[in-house]
């Protein structure tokens, strides 16, 4: 079974299935797709970790190919230019958009070295086969999808942050392949081709790996326009892009083994929630009780604050993942919770959006592999001739020097990315992840006791209200009836209520019971899961 939120994606990753390919196949196949279907969301120019278990082999590792800041960044360069923070914690506002839009925004990206390393590693698939799909999708364009049409018009300026068709705007490409003649923004049902994109693929294809990209002429092209354009990524920023291969760290909850990603991905603040979460009763709470949202609630702003004060790239900062996960720390703050201590989370706060995609596949074998993707945030540059968008990661580091965010040469931003598998016994029994920022680890953790505490289904799990605290509010999905949230604001809480049925990040699993898999793509996204004979 695969599921991604793009049919299109999950459709390209089943016929690999079909052929016979492995869940590393698929799920590489599938990200080549996403990047030309989805392509604010993700894609070459963007970044991201798979968790890949393949049994057989004893192989059990987390890929990480985070973007990283430039080699000429440096830790006071926005230092005064600080305006805000996003309400999630996720992005850090400045100045005249000047970290969220342009050539300033995008860090190394790492999503080709990744796939390329995966496949190599794992999988089974020749190179340009891999990429096929993607190549002939590119080929023959996508059409607008509902939840890409609703990104692109979503209106930031409230917030102050650089709106997405702003950014689609900013390139000569971005002109002319999202919008019409007129200059109006293509619309759900329109198609949008990208022959540039189709044959910077194949490109990559033909050259049997990502060398090309790193090291070759397209390396040569990138860092030549960011010259031009007064961007920071250089010759040397590329060809001195290294991923990173961890374990997995581990956590329990009501006897299911979880592995998930370490830092600097956030997979650490999932296991918080759910630790601090084990020492109550939920399912005799009833799903979305008033009590069962205060519970949540509470979890989630204790595992912001920690969050928001240690989360960084390892490599730079000491990320004390053993405490803050351990049993005798998540009990404290259980017992704060359980005593009625209310959590109050710091922040200058706006609005955010979040970026991001993710892919769950099983394969016949036992394999299973959990790949979250994305540009962090559009950037909205696109060098001409190559068709695709980079990333505008830069916007997520702290330009405050000194902070575990902080901005430093070669520093991977920390991710929201929580790629996790929950085992029962040895055999995996939930694989699933989802994009949504900051909203993943909080998310993911409800998913998981949808399906543990509450015996939901897959297709249940995903699809069930979510409530998020990652700030002071509490934000309901508008699933989540009125009478629940007159109780929480009796309480003395304060409640933001969604206008969305499906709110808060989006969950894509599947669940495997003797042998048997069964998938859930979340609806806020537009995407599906498909089971494979």
């Amino acid at each position: 079974m695969i599921v991604a939120p793009q049919p299109e994606a999950a459709e390209a990753g089943a016929l690999v299935l079909k052929r016979g390919g492995n869940a590393v196949d698929a799920a590489i196949a599938a990200a080549f797709v996403q990047g030309v279907v989805d392509p604010q969301m993700s894609g070459i120019g963007g970044f991201g970790s798979m968790q890949v278990f393949v049994p057989s082999r004893g192989e059990h590792r987390i890929l990480e190919f985070y973007a990283r800041a430039p080699l000429a960044a440096r830790p006071d360069m926005w230092a005064d230019k600080l305006t805000g923070q996003s309400q999630d914690g996720f992005a850090f506002l400045l100045k005249d958009g000047l970290s969220e839009i342009g050539y300033l925004a995008a860090c190394t990206p790492g999503s080709l070295k990744g796939y390329a390393e995966a496949l190599s590693r794992w999988g089974t698939m020749d190179w340009a086969d891999a990429m096929a799909p993607a190549i002939a999708q590119a080929r023959r364009g996508f059409m607008v999808r509902p939840h890409v049409h609703w990104y692109w018009s979503q209106d930031q300026s409230a917030s102050e942050q650089v709106n997405t068709i702003d950014k689609l705007r900013f390139s000569a490409t971005g002109r002319r392949i999202y919008f019409h003649a007129d200059g109006s923004l293509k619309r759900p049902g329109d198609l949008v081709l990208n022959p540039d994109l189709a044959r910077t693929l194949e490109r990559i294809a033909r050259s049997g790996g990502a060398d090309i990209f790193y090291r070759g002429e397209i390396a040569e092209e990138i860092a030549a326009d960011f010259a031009a354009n007064g961007g920071l990524i250089a010759r040397e920023d590329l060809a001195r892009y290294e991923l990173s291969v961890a374990d997995p760290i581990w956590g329990e909850y009501r006897g299911h083994r979880i592995s998930t990603s370490p830092p600097p991905a956030s997979g650490m603040s999932m296991l918080q929630v759910l630790h601090m979460l084990q020492h109550f009763d939920l399912a005799a709470l009833g799903h979305n009780s008033a009590e069962h949202i205060r519970l949540l609630a509470e979890a989630m702003k204790r595992m912001t604050i920690d969050k928001d004060r240690h989360m960084g790239d390892p490599a730079y900062v000491d990320v004390p993942v053993e405490h803050l996960i351990s049993v005798e720390y998540c009990s404290s703050l259980a017992d704060s919770i359980r005593a009625g201590e209310r959590a109050r989370v710091s922040r200058l706060e706006r609005a955010s959006q979040r970026e991001t995609t993710h892919i769950s596949v099983v394969d016949r074998h036992g394999n299973a592999v959990a790949l979250t993707h994305t540009l962090g945030s559009p950037s909205g540059a696109i060098t001409e001739g190559l068709g695709f968008m980079y990333n505008g990661t830069m916007s997520r580091f702290d330009p405050r020097p000194g902070r575990a965010a902080s901005i430093a040469p070669g520093k991977r931003r920390a991710s929201s990315a929580a790629p996790t598998i929950v085992f029962r016994g040895e055999a995996p029994f939930v694989v699933m992840g989802a994009p949504g920022g900051s909203y993943i680890a909080p998310a993911m953790a409800q998913g998981i006791m949808n399906v543990i505490d509450f015996g939901m289904t897959m297709a249940e799990a995903v699809a069930a209200p979510r409530v998020m605290a990652v700030s002071n509010a509490i934000g309901v999905s508008n699933r989540v009836p009125h009478y629940v949230t007159n109780a929480l604001e009796a309480m003395g809480y304060t409640v933001a209520r969604s206008w969305q049925s499906y709110a808060f990040a989006a969950l894509h699993g599947i669940r495997i019971d003797d042998g048997v898999c069964s998938g859930g793509a979340d609806p806020q996204r537009d995407g599906m899961a498909l089971a494979v004979d």
